[in-house]
């Protein structure tokens, strides 16, 4: 499947903003399976600075710097993906999930320690018990590993209610947990919360999916979104994709752009500026087949 990616943010500042400096994250992954071709990245006002680089995990930044007074900033990046959907790994014939947790308690061997850091806390995700408690449904003690976390993918769906008016960036998995309520975010760093409750690897996946309008309509150009999964790490399969939003395994229409322990190491657009007051932000994605 050959995808076109639009995605525009746009900032409007109530009072002009007199210098800023932020990081984009938003070229799309090269990985097995999924190759940018093309990829262009749009800034107004133009930077004074810019430079790129790849991050630790692997993500590509671009970072830029504007040094002219201006009450609008409008970042717009076109990608142009290749991807082709691997094969779909067998969640009851993984290896059984207290053997993975095994492997990612010290020592650990040298050839695990790239895994090993997606085992710990990070800033939006903490252990707890609770988390432990509620993951632990799907992992009876001798279940596998894919099994689990397919189950845990389906309660995740049933148990919560998407609902953009519940949650924020900031706010914990702890009330996530007990309002039963969030978005994409929020439920994929909560399945991450329980993996890791367990002692399992897990890491957060940010991207594109693909969307489609309800049978009879047309389809709305920029109504498509950024997403949100996670992946878990298993033995001989390598790392594989859940979606707790849609109860899905991701393949031909989730588009990854990067991945990282949590939220905070894949946000599409950061930065800090000098002036502003109050703003208000805009984005739009449009995902078409090309």
């Amino acid at each position: 499947m050959n995808y076109q990616i639009i995605h525009r943010t746009t900032y409007d500042y109530s009072a002009p903003v007199t210098a800023s400096h932020h990081v984009a994250r938003l070229k799309p992954v090269d990985h097995p399976g999924q190759v940018c071709e093309v990829f262009e990245l749009q800034i107004s006002p133009a930077p004074a600075r810019r430079a790129e680089r790849t991050d630790y995990f692997g993500n590509r930044l671009c970072f830029f710097s504007i040094q002219e007074a201006h009450q609008r900033l409008e970042i717009t990046s076109t990608s142009r993906v290749k991807l082709q959907a691997g094969r779909m790994p067998m969640p009851r014939s993984s290896a059984p999930w207290k053997t993975v947790a095994g492997l990612f308690r010290d020592p650990v061997s040298p050839e695990a320690v790239d895994i090993y850091q997606f085992v710990f806390d990070s800033p939006h995700i903490r252990s707890s018990p609770d988390l432990a408690g509620y993951a632990a449904v799907s992992f009876p003690a001798e279940g596998s590993l894919l099994a689990g976390a397919r189950d845990l993918t389906r309660r995740i769906f049933q148990d919560f209610i998407y609902d953009p008016r519940s949650t924020t960036v900031a706010t914990p998995l702890e009330e996530v947990l007990e309002k039963r309520r969030g978005v994409c975010q929020d439920f994929a760093h909560l399945a991450i919360g329980c993996l890791r409750s367990l002692g399992l690897p897990a890491r957060y996946v940010s991207g594109y999916l693909r969307t489609r309008p309800p049978e009879g309509q047309t389809r709305l150009v920029g109504a498509d979104a950024s997403h949100a999964w996670f992946s878990v790490f298993c033995p001989g399969e390598g790392w594989v994709g859940f979606d707790p939003t849609n109860n899905v395994l991701p393949r031909e229409e989730h588009i990854p752009v990067a991945h990282g322990r949590d939220f905070g190491d894949v946000s599409p657009v950061a930065g800090i500026l000098t002036g502003g007051g109050l703003h208000t932000v805009q984005v739009s994605v449009d995902v078409s087949t090309v």
